[in-house]
């Protein structure tokens, strides 16, 4: 039997979905308003869900501190209050859909847990849309 524990931060990031061998018409044709070349931003929330045996001696599936700690560390200080696009050398070449940027944060993520622990990625970008990865 498993269990799965969640963790939510959140953080302030700006991008521009731009597809680099379109041409300027077609990126704003697909991509409208969220292909502004001064950029746009979002309120980002990520629920992270870690799911796994709880663990006898402690009780805990993870120790929520430890999670914690883990996503300040390689999120938060990471993603908050910066340009995805310039800032976050993962999406030089690589579009920053909420899809991608959840994939990009679960990648980022995993290795830092035990290999017993599976997680999950929920992002919302706003708070009507949002993607899961790996759902």
């Amino acid at each position: 039997m498993t269990t799965s524990v969640i963790r939510k931060v959140s953080f302030n990031s700006a991008h521009r979905l731009h597809n680099p061998k379109w041409d300027d018409k077609k990126n704003k044709e697909v991509f409208g308003l969220c292909n502004n070349p001064n950029y746009h931003g979002h309120n980002y929330e990520l629920h992270l869900k870690v799911t796994g045996p709880i663990e006898e001696d402690t009780g805990f599936v993870i120790d929520l501190k430890v999670l914690n700690d883990i996503l300040q560390l390689e999120i938060v200080e990471r993603f908050d209050h910066r340009n995805i696009n310039l800032d976050i050398p993962e999406f030089k070449n690589l579009n920053s859909t909420a899809e991608n940027i959840a994939k990009v944060i679960y990648d980022i993520l995993k290795p830092k847990f035990n290999s017993k622990l599976k997680i999950q990625v929920t992002l919302y970008e706003t708070p009507r849309n949002y993607v899961i990865y790996p759902d």
